[in-house]
């Protein structure tokens, strides 16, 4: 098996986990209700998807 000569050092190693970034959620606006959902899924305030409510909301 290959074994590294040298110990990677703290900078290269952090350097290498610097680009582990969270990003936000692309969100669109639901046609029904104006509210923001995550795409291709049914919307959490009014219950539709497409133009067709799936579920009942109160």
């Amino acid at each position: 098996m290959a074994v590294p000569k040298r110990k990677v050092s703290h900078a290269r190693k952090n350097k290498r986990r610097a680009n582990w970034k969270l990003s936000a959620p692309g969100l669109v606006k639901c046609p029904n209700c104006q509210e923001l959902t995550l795409p291709h899924r049914v919307c959490k305030s009014c219950g539709f998807y497409k133009g067709v409510e799936v579920i009942k909301m109160d």
